[in-house]
């Protein structure tokens, strides 16, 4: 067995393993809740000491906290904000819901870190001065999701948004056939069909930035039920400035802290404006499938980036790997926001209590889009290559074209000209100059399938 020592809380004496940094509230954590195996994000840990750094430094300006173990708990969050001791954070997702189990193990690790001989840091009465975890943690979800939507998610988007756009534009000259329920339908132009999807995405941008101001306010004063008992009157807002120096986010104290402890409705809203740009990336994914598919059987399109083997049996085969990872991130988003919205109404009194489900699922989505939108842009978007022969020569049998001639010739006599070229699998044109008085210089005015995506004939 390997080596422990003892440890103690308010509960009694506990056999912790002898290099942990934690201590016994930990310890209990761990054996009460071997549910998943998965601890809560890196991303999660770090807002959470980001949270006990500026409450040193807020407590030591009030004078509630002396300099010498104000200083070893900011240069312990320090350490743990920079990555190091990820180890020592093992409780599992599936703990208690107001997440007292991870503010604790961060207390306690930073306590450790931070005591020495001459020096006792207590993770209670020191790493926790002025907070409660019904305060604490809440806070770090919103810091923690606002930092990734800052850093990472949007400048992801961003970039997929200027690959799309950028694409769009060296495609303009390419005339299509557009699709209604799969089937043909009136011609467009490819960078009109991409203008959609980067519009679909400019949305998403759009969505994500303005929920930004509700995630600025934060749960951090209200402490265990929102009357802020046993944080200085002015901690709160203190607290907040000290965030947003240290973040470059304007963060401010809730104006209901009763509302930001027994509501998770911004992390609902977050996670909603997610699942829509999941939508929106299921989409773009399952076009660009459809588009590559083939590459003789299928539309054959475009033809995207050959990145490996897409077969063990079949040799030579090769798939739309990057499409379909991001339609499976789609997937998963939305899952994750189901439970989201599960947690979300779990809000019972002064207190909501799913909390930690709501902040791995959250920033699980937020990392996932993150990588995946990075990959779509530079592996899929970037890179495919258009087949203009296979795009050209459906487009001139279309029989749809005859759309245009309804104003001129009628719908039913319409009508009859694309079910005799369908049939006959001959192009519109030749049929409509058999079957109607119109010479061929005006159906070749009327038809021009460039002209059509630009409304139709302006006489």
């Amino acid at each position: 067995m390997s080596k422990t020592r003892i440890e103690r809380d308010s509960m009694g004496e506990l056999e912790v393993p002898e290099n942990a940094l934690y201590g016994a509230q930990t310890q209990r954590a761990i054996e009460n809740f071997p549910v998943s195996g998965q601890p809560l994000p890196p991303q999660f840990i770090h807002a959470v000491a980001r949270v006990k750094r500026a409450a040193a430094e807020v407590n030591l300006d009030l004078g509630l906290l002396d300099g010498a173990r104000a200083k070893a708990i900011i240069e312990a969050a320090n350490a743990i904000i920079d990555g190091q001791h990820a180890d020592q954070f093992p409780v599992d997702v599936f703990q208690t819901g107001s997440g007292t189990s991870t503010n604790m193990n961060v207390n306690e690790v930073i306590a450790h870190l931070a005591s020495t001989s001459d020096l006792k840091v207590g993770p209670n009465d020191h790493v926790n001065m002025g907070q409660s975890s019904n305060d604490t943690i809440p806070t770090a979800l919103h810091v923690s999701s606002a930092v990734e939507l800052n850093e990472r998610l949007l400048p992801a988007l961003r970039h997929l948004h200027q690959a799309i756009t950028d694409k769009a534009a060296s495609l303009d000259d390419v005339v299509k056939t557009g699709r209604t329920h799969l089937m043909d339908a009136m011609p467009v132009r490819m960078s009109q069909e991409l203008g959609g999807w980067a519009n679909q995405v400019e949305q998403s941008i759009e969505r994500l930035e303005s929920v930004m101001d509700r995630l600025m306010l934060l749960a951090q004063g209200g402490t265990a039920v929102g009357t802020g008992i046993n944080a200085h009157p002015e901690f709160a807002k203190r607290f907040a400035a000290k965030l947003g120096e240290q973040t470059n986010l304007p963060f401010v104290p809730s104006d209901s802290f009763f509302a930001s402890l027994g509501s998770q409705d911004t992390t609902v809203e977050l996670s909603g404006h997610l699942k829509a740009y999941a939508c929106a990336l299921m989409k773009i994914a399952n076009d660009l499938r459809w588009m590559n598919s083939g590459p003789l059987g299928g539309l054959g399109e475009i033809e995207l980036e050959a990145l490996q083997p897409g077969s063990s049996i079949m040799p030579g085969k090769v798939n739309p790997v990057i499409p379909e990872s991001a339609a499976q991130v789609a997937a998963q988003v939305i899952g994750n926001d189901a439970a989201i919205t599960i947690g979300g109404q779990s809000g019972n009194f002064q207190l909501n209590v799913m909390l930690p489900l709501m902040a791995h699922n959250v920033l699980n989505s937020i990392k996932l889009l993150t990588n995946v939108s990075h990959l779509l842009a530079d592996k899929a978007v970037a890179s495919f290559k258009v087949n203009r022969s296979n795009i050209e020569q459906p487009l001139a049998k279309n029989p749809v074209l005859v759309t245009a001639l309804n104003p001129v010739i009628g719908y039913d006599a319409a009508a009859k000209v694309a079910k005799k070229a369908y049939q006959a699998g001959r192009p519109i044109i030749d049929v409509a100059e058999e079957e109607t008085d119109l010479s061929r210089e005006d159906l070749e005015r009327y038809l021009n399938p460039a002209k059509l995506t630009e409304g139709g004939i302006k006489e």
